[in-house]
């Protein structure tokens, strides 16, 4: 059940952003619900179709409804209320990122595969949505763009999830923990604007 409701609300949380994304680039109706809904469901989306299992929205359509119910009240908040910063965009993709990665994880662990494929699925699930999103608004996912802290905390929060069960602590607390250390990873990196390294190969020619 707590697995079920992350999901949920992990879905209305990527819904909002994806609304936000959409609303900033000045898509009509259709083009919110339809960035809404692949942000919502993309990396989840991706995750079951490589695992081989159903299509987690197509078995409990519950997740449409809430991807339209999350769209149509951001709407009607930027309609209403006012436009909010770009700021807050990005944190409502942070807490998407965050559940969606655990919950991620937590599905992969129940197919009993090894800790490196599970981190690896927790990260698609958080991040592939986003970066559907970005592509289809023009812009380059986040991702991909130099230097940011973004699929690394997916990654560093799935794997301290699996680290805490392994010395024995209980999945419903280390899921908890992990959320809270994506999340509070991003939220970081987004406030201090922190970056990891960038490659840079030179042109021997210049």
């Amino acid at each position: 059940m707590i697995l079920y409701l992350a999901g949920m609300l992990g879905v209305a949380v990527f819904a909002i952003s994806g609304a936000l994304t959409a609303g900033r680039k000045s898509f009509d109706l259709l083009g919110v619900t339809v960035i809404a809904f692949v942000t919502a469901v993309g990396g989840g989306t991706i995750r079951d179709v490589l695992l081989d299992q159903p299509i987690f929205w197509i078995k409990d359509p519950t997740y449409l409804y809430v991807v339209l119910a999350a769209s149509a009240l951001t709407l009607m908040y930027v309609r209403f209320l006012e436009k909010p910063p770009l700021r807050t965009l990005l944190i409502a993709d942070a807490l998407g990122l965050a559940l969606f990665t655990i919950g991620g994880a937590q599905i992969a662990e129940q197919q009993r595969l090894p800790a490196v494929i599970v981190i690896f699925m927790a990260t698609i699930t958080g991040s592939v949505g986003g970066v559907v999103r970005d592509v289809l608004c023009g812009e380059v996912p986040v991702l991909l763009r130099p230097g940011e802290l973004y699929a690394t905390t997916a990654i560093a929060g799935a794997a301290i999830y699996l680290v805490l069960q392994d010395f024995g602590v209980p999945a419903a607390t280390a899921a908890l923990i992990g959320m809270a250390v994506v999340a509070t990873f991003r939220i970081t990196a987004i406030y201090w604007k922190l970056r990891l390294p960038t490659f840079n190969l030179r042109d021997p020619t210049g």
